[in-house]
């Protein structure tokens, strides 16, 4: 499918074969599917390009052609989406935790508690499209920006039930309720601050006059009892997503005592696909929390 690893290697081989003709012939890749990251590959070594899908990059001559479509393979379309699926999720959250750590397969599947086979899947993605890279000391991010920015394209919301309240708790009142109920061990009701509440933690944009969480059925239960939420239709100022996937729970952050948020890039991409309000408050997270050095 012209992953940029494999597309990469075979870019030199197509130099060395156009430097022993003289004069030096014009290198053109073909391949079934050209992806954007591989055709920035081939401006970048200054190789022609064409693919069945009908893009087409070709200088020679005095002829300059260039073609881009938006349309995409099937099956480029599936193996895309499959890395950001609930499980695969899983493992990129934890490697982008940290995006300096090299991981082994096996510490990897144990910190994102997916299966051995799980992690070598997304490995082998990751790799192939030059997102990650294989060291002595293990798998390691090499483009956590460029991973990022793919997973938010395609970012769906965590499934669940999303349920709306209202309570008449405010201020200092009402963060010091919440403290008592927030937790995130599986051994006891677990609710979090998600989207904008978890921001507000995180890196504050703005005023936030409505209250978001990520939580189980006893943590919903425990929240609506602590701070005396009503169902509300209209109006609300509580919102509580009921997580049908454990993922986002799995890596969170305590940024104050009692205070347990989303992560980082958790809160980044709920809140991206928030509406423009929700974007400003991404973009901003992302520079303050999210800027990586590698």
């Amino acid at each position: 499918m012209g992953q940029p690893r494999h597309v990469r290697a075979a870019l030199l081989q197509l130099q060395r074969a156009a430097g022993n003709f003289s004069p030096r012939a014009t290198p053109v890749f073909i391949a079934p599917f050209l992806s954007q990251e591989a055709q920035a590959l081939c401006r970048e070594y200054e190789v022609g390009y064409l693919d069945l899908m009908g893009n087409a990059r070709i200088a020679l001559d005095g002829i300059y052609i260039e073609r881009q479509v938006a349309d995409k393979p099937r099956a480029f379309q599936r193996s895309f989406k499959s890395v950001f699926k609930p499980k695969s999720a899983q493992v990129l959250r934890i490697l982008l935790r940290d995006p300096g750590r090299a991981w082994k397969v096996v510490d990897l599947a144990q910190a994102s508690a997916v299966s051995l086979g799980h992690v070598s899947n997304v490995r082998t993605e990751l790799v192939d499209r030059e997102w990650a890279e294989v060291t002595d000391d293990g798998l390691r991010l090499a483009r956590p920006d460029d991973l990022l920015d793919a997973w938010r394209e395609v970012y769906e919301s965590p499934k669940g039930e999303r349920l709306t309240f209202y309570t008449t708790l405010h201020g200092s009142i009402l963060e010091s309720a919440t403290r008592e109920v927030l937790n995130v061990n599986s051994n006891a009701p677990r609710s979090v601050f998600a989207s904008f509440s978890a921001a507000q933690w995180l890196a504050p944009y703005g005023r936030v006059s409505t209250q978001y969480f990520y939580a189980d059925d006893a943590g919903a239960k425990r929240l609506q009892d602590s701070l005396k939420l009503s169902p509300a239709t209209a109006g609300s100022n509580v919102v509580i997503t009921v997580l049908g996937e454990e993922g986002p729970f799995l890596d969170t952050i305590a940024p104050a005592p009692g205070i347990v948020c989303t992560s980082p890039v958790q809160t980044y991409l709920d809140l991206a696909i928030a509406g423009e309000r929700g974007a400003e408050a991404a973009d901003h997270l992302r520079k303050e929390r999210l800027s990586w050095q590698t």
